[in-house]
This record gives C-alpha cells, structure tokens and sequence, in this order.
C-alpha cells in the first residue's frame, strides 16, 4: 500500500510539473532553445533543493546545510503551489483571450492589415481566360477568333507587334508581361501591394496575425500573468510571516469559572517552528508580542522547534523573557518527536517554562492539565488522559492544553470545559485549509463540541515555506469569562 501512494503521489508531482514546463517554457516560445531548457533546468533545480531541505531537517544534517537548502527549497514549494493555480486557471482565460482577439482583428483592424480571404494567383496579362479573348472581350458572332482560320497575324511594325530585342526572351518577348504603364490600373494595383508578411504591423494581435503567432502571444499573457501572480502572493506572505504574529482576542464563557476569575487572560501560542529559517530573531518578536498582551499565563501549546537542542537552543533563549503573572505552561506537539522531546522538554523547563506532560496542576479559581501529543505514541510518551485528569474534582472548571484538535474527543468524555490547541496552522497555503478541515475538527478559531469548548489558533510561525497566504499567524488571548460575573 506504502509503494501504491508513492508511486501515485510520484505520478502526480511528475505529470504537474511536466504541465508547469509546457505551459511556462514550451508553449510561449517558438521552437526548441536555451528558454526551454533553462525552464526544465529551473523547475528541476527547485524540486532538488526543495526534496534536499526536507530530508536534510528530518535527517539532522549539518545545521549549516540545512539553513543553506531551506530558503530556496522551501520558497519553491510554495512558488510552486501557486504557479500551478496560476497556469490552471488560466485554461479559463485563455480561449478569451483569443477569442477576443479574433474579433479584434475581424472587426477593428485598419485597412491593408485585416485579414482577407486568400487573392487567386494573377493570370498572365495576355492570356485569355476562359471563353474569353485576349482582349478580355467576347469576340461578335462569326469574327475569327486568334489563331483561327482568317485571323491575320500583325506584321512588324503594325499595332499589336512585338519587336524583338537583341538578349532578351521569355514572358516579356513572347507577350505575357506588359509594362507597368500598359497594365490595367486593377492589375497595377495588385502587383503593387506588399506581400502580407511585409506590411506594418504583420503578426501582431489585433491586426490580421496569424493563428500560431495569436496562440504563441496568448500563451506568453497568461503565462506571465500566472508567474507575476505566484511571485506576489508567495511574497506578500512571506512578509506576513516574518513580520511577526498579530494579536487575537477572543472572550470563552466558562459555566464552572467563579466569578473572581473573570476577565483571567491566557496568552495562546502555537507552532512558531524555529529551525533553519526561523531563528532567535523570530523567537524574540513572538517573545516581545506576548509580553506587550500582559497575560495572566501563558500557554505554548506544541511544535515549538524543529531540530535539535544543540542546533536550536540559542535561537529558543529567548523564552527565557517571557513574563506572565501565573507563569507559562508547555505541552510537546508532533515536531517535538521528531526534534528529541526529552531533550526539548529538560530545555524549556530551563528556560523557565513549566512542561505538563500528561499533569495537571490546581490554580487557584480552575485546573490546567496537559497531554503529551499523539506522535509520542511512537516512543512510549503518547497522551494519558486519565493520568492527567482522572481524580479531578469536576465541579471545578478545566482547561486543557492538547496540541492536537482531534485529542477532543478524549476531553469531551473527561468533562474539560475548554481545550487549547493549535497544529493546523490555519491551513497556511490556501487551499490547505479545505485538507486541513478533512483531518481536524476545528481549522481555526473557536467552536463548541458537545459540552466542550475548542479554540485552535492558527500559529505564530510556518512549517516548510514561510509562507501563509489566506491563514494570517496569530497569537491568542483567550479571556475567560464567569456567568455568575
């Protein structure tokens, strides 16, 4: 089964990126060239760097390779996401276009350019057409016609001879071409107008083109149209990303929350992903946005890093200057597993945050519990929620830190009142969110399953390209609010 997706999947990226060369490279140039192979060259290359920045994270290749793979591999999985959109619906536009220009070029060319029905090949002047006489009229009844019995030939000298001149010979000699001045004016006319190829303007839209030139100059429109679209939005979201999360706030009632604890604040932040791409630099804006909110707590709810202790501890010290009046709290997220969670967890315990790894502690007005991410099923550490709040005292209000929306089923049937989650990222890449609402019960934002409350924040960094387009970054201020209040 594992070979039959691979070889799918395999299939599919092949025949994509084979579509993207054709209708980037092969069809808006005229023939076989450097364009051509430049384009196979360029959409290969980036499938290299893009396949080698994966494998290099996953693999713990040298810090240095990695950062030097993952801003062009990454930027070019996103490019080419959006170029594919792009040439997709341009199919759309592009009979349009040309029909536009068809009309264009029917109705609206200047004259001498439109494009008229093929002239037939000019008759030799003194060659009679058919049933009719040299002199291009039907001889009277019973006048000898020429070359026929009593029709005399003009002798020299006689109107209607031709002298002979000394080297010459053929049509000119023999009668079939007169001069220019004894042409008739239709005729003089004719042999006069330049060939279509020549004329001014030939091959351009709107002026009598011919069809492959039309093709060639709609596939080159919408082509660059295709190109400058993906450029801009891959950019413009690069921006939004580095540019750092903006605040959300969000008001979640509590039926069980006493009314001391009303207007308690939790800063929620998910996903920021330091790795190769996003560094301490990074880490200090998401630091800087969360202090500014004064929080009450502080909740990092998984996929902080993406790589190891040793690669990323100094771009993560940072959250050492994170400050909230009842602390901050961790839970592990999926990327923790693949980045050694042991050694991550033993790291922000140090940096001073407080991991809940299947725990739960007692604050004063509601519980607060933990559970390790679902991935850590694969190393032993998967999530325990009877550990974390199995003899809890249910009268009292319980938010839970999961990263994962699916782990709410698991918190409806031990009575939370509200989970805190993250790990979707909003979808990132439009049309992402239509797969990330496949796998997840809640994409982003806040929403009600049975008894229990769901808020998933969208994140505050990007995974691979960092890049969102259509899901903005975010960090969350959920405030709590009491009924009783």
């Amino acid at each position: 089964m594992v070979i039959v997706f691979a070889l799918v999947a395999l299939t599919v990226l092949v025949t994509g990126n084979w579509y993207l060369w054709r209708r980037l490279f092969r069809d808006t140039t005229r023939g076989p060239g450097w364009a051509r192979r430049g384009g196979a060259a360029l959409i290969a290359g980036g499938w290299v760097l893009a396949v080698g920045a994966l494998v290099a994270e996953r693999a713990g290749a040298p810090f240095w390779l990695q950062r030097v793979l993952a801003w062009p591999g990454f930027l070019w999985l996103a490019l080419s996401v959006y170029l594919l959109l792009g040439v997709v619906a341009g199919e759309a536009v592009r009979p349009l276009l040309r029909r536009f220009l068809e009309k264009r070029a029917r109705t609206a060319a200047p004259a001498g350019t439109s494009v008229a029905p093929p002239r037939p090949d000019p008759v030799p002047v003194g060659t009679p057409a058919p049933g009719q006489s040299g002199s291009g009229t039907k001889p009277a009844p019973g006048t000898p016609g020429p070359g026929e019995p009593g029709q005399r030939k003009p002798g020299p000298g006689e109107p209607g001879s031709v002298k002979s001149e000394p080297g010459r010979s053929g049509p000119e000699q023999s009668g079939l071409r007169q001069p220019a001045s004894k042409q008739p004016a239709s005729e003089r006319s004719a042999s006069a107008e330049p060939a279509p190829e020549s004329r001014p303007g030939a091959g351009r839209p709107g002026s009598g083109a011919s069809s492959p030139s039309r093709r060639l100059f709609v596939s080159r429109v919408v082509a660059g149209a295709a190109a400058a679209a993906a450029a801009g939005t891959v950019g413009y979201g690069t921006y939004g990303v580095l540019r750092g999360p903006r605040v959300k706030r969000v008001t979640v009632p509590l039926a069980k929350l006493p009314r001391a604890a009303h207007g308690y604040r939790i800063a929620v932040v998910s996903d920021i992903h330091l790795g190769p791409v996003l560094g301490r630099g990074f880490a200090q804006k998401v630091v800087d946005t969360i202090n500014a909110t004064q929080p009450d707590l502080i909740a990092v709810v998984g996929d902080l890093v993406d790589g190891s202790v040793k690669d990323l501890g100094p771009a993560a010290a940072p959250l050492s200057q994170l400050r909230a009046r009842h602390g901050g709290y961790f839970v592990t997220g999926n990327h923790e597993y693949f980045s050694g969670a042991e050694s991550w967890v033993a790291e922000v315990r140090r940096l001073g945050l407080t991991p809940l790894e299947n725990a739960r502690t007692e604050l004063a007005w509601f519980d607060l519990a933990g559970v390790n991410d679902i991935a850590g099923e694969s190393e032993g550490q998967g999530p325990d929620f009877n550990r974390a709040l199995g003899d809890r005292d249910t009268a009292r209000a319980c938010v839970l830190l999961a990263h994962q929306p699916v782990q709410i089923h698991d918190a409806m049937r031990h009575g939370v009142d509200l989970q805190l989650s993250g790990h979707t990222h909003g979808g990132q890449l439009w049309p992402g969110n239509f797969v990330a609402a496949a796998a997840n019960p809640t994409v982003a934002g806040l929403e009600r399953h049975g008894d229990t409350q769901l808020y998933v924040s969208r994140g505050a960094g990007a995974w691979g390209p960092p890049t969102r387009v259509g899901a903005p970054s975010d960090i969350t201020v959920v405030e709590l609010a009491s009924r009783h209040a």
